[in-house]
């Protein structure tokens, strides 16, 4: 199959600068590469707000137009989401595939979706993000024989259209719920062991660093949202069990549908005991994903959201550290500052005590890692149960031995 060339668009506006909109657009081009597209060429307009028509205005989409048809482009990606409107007017003016950027994301959640959970879960974001969009997809009608004559058989198959993707949807809602009651008690079934949850912006070494803590062999790949299904293992840290759970990764501006959609899934980081926060200290926006990644975790949680954390600063090997020269007066940029300043900045003060610079890659620090792991899983644990210190070893080695085949059931269930 061949590979689409597709082009990226973008508008730079007051709440969005060039910095941003460049940052955005990075991502947007790892989400296109994700979904298998070759991104050739980017545009981006300054404006106020967004074209209520067309998005970009007339002279930028004529622009892109131009380039189009010059270069044989089959695929224009929006990096925001457009109205039914929109991308009527800017098919019927370009005559390519339009995509925008929640479209491309449940593209690539289709792809990537294995188990019958995360399949269900995807195709209930699809149906709900298609549902306002069938108008357009039946303005083919008025192209082949006009409107006179058809408009009447038009909006019955609208209706109709309409009434089998809400029935769908129903249907998938009430799937969904089966696969809700059987994970809670999955949950259940795990009885009081300490739940520890990895979380973090997608791509930023979840799922390395669960087969590294986990000694499992999870999918991990250098691409965004390679891990979708919700993973759980059994974990030892000298003598002391808890359940470590990989989840799906966010992402700035993660449409709604797919929030709700996997609320089974993101239950798991609900009823988390801890929560290790994963940020890649590589990429150049690492702060901005902190926050996308808080935020998240304050919808998911809601009165929960005050969970112990411990903030894992991964990536520490593609570090880049640019020092500035003595007569260099430009602004300072997050380049110019080492690893060291960092650690003794704003970063220790997240999460006191429980910040750690990591390589989940190179096996950097894990030892730092475990022991923090160790101190917060095992406070929990003697919450739960109140045993003497000398009680405390044999009774990790019984609940080891009860757990073996809650692992095998689990490893079982990720496989389906």
């Amino acid at each position: 199959m061949d590979t689409e060339r597709a082009i990226l668009v973008a508008l730079v506006t007051p709440r969005q600068d060039d910095v941003k909109t460049n940052e955005y657009l990075d991502e947007l081009a790892f989400l296109a590469d994700t979904a298998g597209a070759e991104t050739v060429k980017r545009f981006t307009q300054k404006v106020d707000y967004p074209n209520p028509r067309t998005f970009v205005g007339k002279g930028k989409l004529e622009e892109i137009k131009k380039y189009v048809e010059e270069n044989e482009i089959g695929m224009v990606i929006f990096d925001d989401d457009l109205t039914t409107k929109q991308v009527s007017n800017i098919e019927r003016e370009l005559q390519v595939k339009i995509l925008d950027r929640t479209s491309l994301i449940l593209d690539i959640f289709a792809k990537r979706a294995q188990t019958a959970s995360a399949r269900t879960q995807v195709e209930l974001a699809q149906y709900q993000y298609l549902l306002p969009r069938l108008t357009r997809m039946w303005t083919h009608l008025e192209r082949q024989r006009g409107g006179i004559g058809m408009r009447g058989p038009g909006e019955t198959q609208i209706e109709t259209d309409r009434r089998i993707i809400l029935d769908r949807i129903s249907r998938l809602k009430e799937e969904l719920k089966a696969i809700d009651r059987q994970k809670t008690i999955q949950r259940k079934n795990r009885g009081k062991l300490t739940r520890v949850a990895l979380v973090g912006y997608t791509n930023v070494g979840k799922s390395t660093l669960m087969n590294l803590l986990s000694k499992s062999e999870v999918f991990a790949e250098n691409k965004l949202f390679a891990t979708l299904d919700t993973t759980v293992r059994k974990v030892i840290i000298d003598n002391l069990p808890f359940l470590l759970t990989d989840t799906v990764g966010f992402i700035r501006k993660l449409p709604t549908h797919l929030v709700d959609s996997f609320k089974s899934t993101l239950d798991e980081v609900r009823e988390a005991d801890i929560l290790v926060h994963v940020v890649d200290i590589s990429h150049p926006g690492f702060e901005e994903q902190i926050d996308v990644v808080n935020k998240t975790l304050r919808d998911i949680c809601g009165e929960h959201s005050d969970k112990p954390v411990i903030m894992v600063f991964n990536k520490i090997d593609a570090f880049v550290y640019k020092p500035k020269d003595s007569d260099d007066l430009t602004p300072i940029t997050r380049e110019n500052i080492s690893l060291e300043e960092l650690k003794n900045t704003w970063m220790n003060r997240l999460a006191p005590g429980s910040c750690v610079f990591i390589s989940a890659k190179k096996g950097t620090n894990i030892d730092e890692l475990k022991g923090m792991l160790y101190e917060r899983a095992k406070e929990i644990h003697l919450q739960r149960f109140p045993y003497n210190d000398f009680l405390f070893d044999k009774y990790d080695e019984l609940t080891v031995e009860g757990t073996e085949e809650l692992e095998d059931g689990m490893e079982q269930t990720d496989m389906q």
